[in-house]
């Protein structure tokens, strides 16, 4: 028989219990409360350093942007640098020179992801196509960028295919005609960014169950339906981030690229926004326009990363 405990004895085990859960949530608030300035502290030299290193020169080009600067002196000139930027029939080439190359992402999207379908599929030789693919991504934009310079020279080697083929080649190179010069900058992009998206897609597929695309071979889908129907919506995380690290690349990263292949000529025919900031303001000495043409690009890729972080925190599935 189990022994019956009294009411006041239950009174005065509860009455003591109180006391001890109240001090003990207590002591949890505290530690809570130091380790939050213990976080804090470790913060404050990362901040400063962030501060000084990012969010100051932001300001000051923001500033300048505003002003006649040459590097030594400034005039202040409100929006009058602006004005002449909007008027200005070259800083709208350069935007199409950018809009243009946006036209090559879905192509260094589409390509990686078959290609790392395939990996996927274990086909013979599978772990050395990858470390192929993976090859430019190891070397710099300024190796790249020669290569692509024998590439697409007068003799070089498209041009001597294409006289095989009897098709004929470009006696100037295909560098030396604005459109032709602006495509090839554009292939060259999407052979860049191929090793590293490739890579995203591997990995990616290497996440999903082996379970789901076992049913789909049972129900009688092949593998070109699993990838579209199956994988692509499982990936959908991997497909954003790739996007959006391409699309941030076609704004931000080419300068090496275009400075080697084509010192964004002919004319201004594959000169970006990025490469403009420093023409104005580097070969012309216009710091307040390269400042302003700065901002500009800071907003563009500013915009970009809010679509990246409101595409990353939406849960669709």
């Amino acid at each position: 028989m189990p022994k019956r405990v009294s009411a006041a004895r239950m009174l005065d085990e509860g009455a003591t219990a109180v006391p001890s859960l109240v001090h003990g949530t207590k002591r949890v608030g505290s530690l809570q409360r130091q380790r939050g300035r213990t976080g804090v502290l470790f913060a404050i030299p990362i901040v400063v350093l962030v501060s000084f290193l990012l969010l100051f020169p932001i300001i000051e080009a923001f500033y300048y942007g505003f002003t006649n600067w040459n590097g030594i002196s400034a005039q202040w000139v409100g929006l009058a640098t602006y004005r002449q930027l909007i008027t200005s029939s070259v800083f709208w080439r350069v935007l199409l020179n950018n809009a243009v190359l946006l036209v090559a992402i879905p192509f260094a999207i589409f390509i990686p992801l078959v290609v790392a379908f395939l990996l996927n599929q274990k086909v013979p030789g599978w772990k050395f196509f990858r470390s192929v693919y993976f090859l430019p991504t190891a070397v710099s934009w300024v190796v790249i960028g020669m290569v692509s310079i024998q590439f697409f020279a007068s003799n070089g080697l498209l041009s001597q295919a294409l006289q095989a083929l009897g098709l004929g080649g470009s006696q100037a190179g295909f560098l030396g005609h604005s459109a032709t010069a602006l495509a090839a900058v554009a292939v060259t992009f999407i052979w860049s960014v191929f090793g590293t998206n490739t890579i995203i897609f591997a990995t990616g597929m290497a996440t999903l169950s082996t379970e789901v695309l076992e049913a789909a071979r049972v129900d009688g889908a092949n593998a070109w339906t699993a990838m579209v129907h199956i994988m692509i919506p499982l990936l959908r995380r991997f497909l954003q981030f790739a996007f959006i690290m391409t699309l941030i690349t076609a704004f931000t990263a080419l300068f090496s690229l275009i400075f080697v292949m084509t010192g964004g000529g002919p004319g201004y025919g594959t000169t970006t926004l990025e490469f403009f900031v420093y023409q104005q303001a580097f070969s012309q000495g216009q710091f307040g326009t390269g400042a302003a043409l700065g901002t500009v690009l800071f907003l563009i890729v500013f915009g970009i990363s809010i679509f990246q972080l409101r595409l990353m925190n939406e849960d669709k599935y």
